[in-house]
């Protein structure tokens, strides 16, 4: 019987795509310590570069105004803010735009050429709604990876966003998100050779009701360490402002370590990426359980340090600067 349902597996296996998964930096639980900087190191791989387009795969239950304040985010990212058709205005600054436009200098610095000559595009992509819990309410890393195959095979960052009421393997354990990249390998087709590619994807979970304390700060009182009162979201979603957080850090992550050999210190394995090397700081005078001078809207009272598109308001974290070895803020 068994041997019966393992061949019958590999025959199914022969009509499905094969994914070979590699997992990269994560979005870890340690907002609170932040230790000095170090020194990203160039491992001679490719970034991405070219029209990489980001598709939103929604795996849960999620209002239509959560999935807009994503959406936007992703637009504001490649928004011009000099460009006069641009929602983002020349008053709109400091702009996700300007926050997004430092990992310009991971390029510059590469010693491959094609990498000092290229630019990099994200445009919106496509957004695919699964609310219907395909692969059930418990995700492992594989059905995270299965999930994020439904986007584009290539010239793609595909992101998984799982709704609050979805468990994943590691979440408000070891991690709020992580990204990675796998390969496809497509069916044969008559004569020709299977033909691989491989695409960069981003999982990113709702801390709402899991764990804000670990994975929304500073919209949430931390679980540990120093007890400051909780910000105002600039959203009003402290589920979904917290996702911004972690979406922004492992995007930066990606495009400048997509495959596991770009920029990053450390291992491999767990690695200390552009927006990962600066854990906890979100402004200047950021200090453990402090998330820094943030500005403050006079109406709402949420903390916020970037504009984005359609008027929005958004908290990303500091990026490693490879030009000064020190984490970089918007303000």
């Amino acid at each position: 019987m068994a041997s019966f349902l393992s061949t019958q597996i590999l025959l199914k296996l022969v009509f499905l795509i094969s994914l070979c998964q590699i997992s990269l930096g994560t979005r870890k639980l340690s907002e609170l310590v932040q230790d000095q900087p170090q020194l990203l190191k160039y491992h001679n791989g490719a970034l991405l570069s070219g029209k990489i387009s980001i598709n939103l795969i929604w795996y849960g239950k999620f209002k239509p105004s959560q999935r807009t304040i994503v959406s936007d985010f992703i637009t504001s990212i490649s928004m011009s803010s000099t460009s006069s058709s641009s929602p983002v205005s020349h008053e709109s600054q400091p702009s996700v735009a300007t926050w997004w436009k430092l990992t310009e200098k991971y390029y510059h610095l590469t010693s491959q050429k094609r990498h000092r000559s290229s630019s990099l595009s994200l445009p919106l992509g496509k957004q695919i709604i699964d609310e219907s819990y395909s692969l059930g309410k418990s995700l492992t890393t594989k059905q995270i990876v299965e999930l994020a195959s439904k986007g584009d095979h290539s010239n793609a960052i595909n992101v998984v966003l799982t709704s609050s009421d979805v468990s994943v393997e590691g979440f408000c354990m070891s991690k709020c998100g992580t990204h990675g990249s796998s390969s496809v390998i497509g069916p044969k087709s008559g004569h020709l050779k299977r033909k691989n590619s491989k695409f960069a994807y981003i999982w990113v979970g709702n801390s709402e009701t899991q764990c804000p304390g670990q994975c929304a700060w500073p919209f949430h009182q931390p679980i540990y360490g120093p007890q400051a009162p909780a910000l105002v979201a600039p959203n009003n979603d402290v589920g979904v402002d917290g996702m911004i957080i972690n979406l922004a850090s492992l995007l930066a992550g990606t495009v400048t370590n997509p495959f596991g050999n770009g920029y990053f210190q450390g291992s491999a394995e767990a690695p200390l990426e552009a927006a990962s090397a600066c854990p906890g700081v979100y402004a200047k005078g950021a200090y453990p359980g402090y998330a820094g001078d943030l500005l403050v809207d006079p109406t709402t009272g949420a903390s916020y340090n970037a504009h984005g598109s359609n008027g929005r308001k958004y908290l990303v974290p500091a990026l490693y600067d490879p030009s000064t070895s020190s984490c970089s803020t918007l303000v």
